[in-house]
């Protein structure tokens, strides 16, 4: 399993930079501008992450078409993460189609799982938005149309043949 860590790393962004995420998955690339603006501490925790390498040969678990396509889990199963959890961001944006945010399992439980929405959605506001696909929405619908099995819990999710992330390239200006 991917590295564990005792607490949410310390800040190290900088804020007024432009940064951008490549995510090099086997289905193509996809970029994303991150939004450290509106979450700062999520960019943070996602940029430090990439570049440890925790992201790399990590699966797209959970595939919704039409909904969003769900990564960051080391385990693959939806229930790793980092070894740590961090507070929520607050939330101004719609969840769109290419918006990146953080999937939780309640307030202040974001660690390394994170969500890319395939299409326009309606969610409650508990997500924290901190990207947005600039290139490669091609690539996030091919993933999303993946066929799909029952999951564990009971949900059409589990990928048949889960594409791969293969790194994350940060890139800040």
């Amino acid at each position: 399993m991917s590295n564990q860590y005792s607490a949410p790393p310390p800040m190290t962004i900088n804020t007024d930079s432009e940064i951008t995420a490549t995510l090099h998955t086997t289905s193509g690339d996809v970029i994303v501008k991150m939004l450290q603006n509106d979450a700062p501490i999520t960019v943070n925790n996602f940029v430090f992450l990439a570049k440890e390498g925790y992201y790399d040969g990590v699966i797209f678990h959970r595939i919704i078409s039409g909904f969003m396509i769900q990564g960051g889990d080391p385990t693959g199963t939806g229930m790793g993460g980092p070894g740590y959890s961090f507070q929520d961001e607050s939330v101004s944006r719609d969840y769109l189609a290419g918006t990146m945010a953080m999937a939780n399992s309640g307030p202040n439980t974001n660690g390394s799982q994170f969500f890319i929405m395939h299409q326009n959605g309606n969610l409650p506001k508990n997500y924290t938005i901190f990207g947005e696909v600039t290139e490669g929405m091609n690539v996030v619908d091919t993933i999303a149309n993946l066929e799909v099995n029952m999951s564990r819990s009971g949900e059409m999710s589990q990928p048949v043949d889960p594409p791969i992330i293969l790194s994350i390239n940060i890139s800040e200006n």
